[in-house]
């Protein structure tokens, strides 16, 4: 266990490095899944098209395939970002198509007579999202919201294969150096199972939350 001691700031250092991934990438997440979600349900058909093609194609790709396309891609447009942000960019705009699929899960869980009765009283389109559709659908966002934060989190594990010195990346490193498998990975291991057990417990605290509200 002295080894592990030695190698604690390291360790610790990536720890940090995750959850500043993760707190940076999924706010993004949010409000790209929001944005296309309400393109989704616009009566505009061309957003319609465009939120489902994102959808579509951001779903069925690997998230590897899309932080390494951001990674490679941005130079040859000319825009030269640390290593850090692209992968944000990555899992934002790879965790946004959930989110997306997410909240138009929610919206259509709304009666939709509560959709009519405010367009019946003259509510614009804006209007009725964010008056009438979002605040009633949030209650059943919660849990698969938070099912995707946790895939955030875990996501940021592909900066190991790109450079970033996140947790699993300082945990191999800690193994190269020690040739102490078992227990890197281990450590990894519960690094992640503290994030996982930290956001179930804030998605139970919220859901209580929404239902007294209720």
């Amino acid at each position: 266990m002295s080894v592990l001691f030695d190698h604690g700031g390291e360790i610790l250092d990536g720890f940090y490095t995750t959850l500043l991934l993760t707190v940076c990438a999924y706010p993004l997440a949010l409000v790209l899944g929001s944005a296309l979600a309400i393109c989704r349900i616009s009566p505009v058909r061309p957003l319609r098209i465009v939120g489902g093609l994102y959808v579509d194609i951001v779903r069925n790709s690997p998230l590897l395939l899309i932080v390494v396309l951001i990674i490679f891609g941005l130079p040859d447009a000319g825009l030269l970002i640390p290593l850090f942000w692209c992968l944000v960019l990555g899992l934002g705009i790879y965790f946004g198509a959930y989110v997306c699929e997410t909240v138009r899960a929610g919206i259509r869980a709304v009666d939709r007579g509560q959709v009519e009765a405010a367009r019946a009283i003259g509510l614009p389109f804006r209007r009725v999202v964010t008056d009438v559709l979002l605040p009633q659908a949030f209650r059943a966002m919660v849990q698969p919201l938070g099912t995707i934060l946790i895939n955030t989190a875990l996501g940021s594990a592909l900066g190991a294969a790109v450079g970033v010195a996140e947790l699993t990346l300082e945990t191999r490193s800690f193994n190269l150096d020690t040739a102490e498998p078992i227990l890197a990975f281990v450590v990894a291991a519960c690094g992640y199972l503290a994030i996982n057990l930290v956001v179930s417990l804030a998605i139970r605290l919220i859901e209580r939350r929404a239902r007294v509200l209720r």
